[in-house]
């Protein structure tokens, strides 16, 4: 396999896992919202934990494919 193809490969599932995770939380959150908005502030917190977590996958993902490609 190409080494272009294979970083092309790499870096589109670092990009495609966080944007899957994004729109599932943000769906999600709307729906919680729309069924109980006094919870907002656990909801609000929940859904910025979630993301950060899928950005930190993300840029871990990429490093290593950084180390492994360099």
């Amino acid at each position: 396999m190409d080494k272009n193809l294979s970083l092309l490969l790499i870096f589109t599932s670092c990009i495609i896992g966080p944007c899957w995770v994004f729109a599932a939380c943000a769906k999600s959150s709307i729906n919680a919202l729309g069924r109980n908005p006094s919870s907002a502030p656990k909801v609000f917190i929940a859904m910025i934990i979630t993301l950060i977590f899928a950005q930190a996958a993300a840029l871990i993902a990429m490093l290593i494919a950084f180390q492994l490609f360099s």
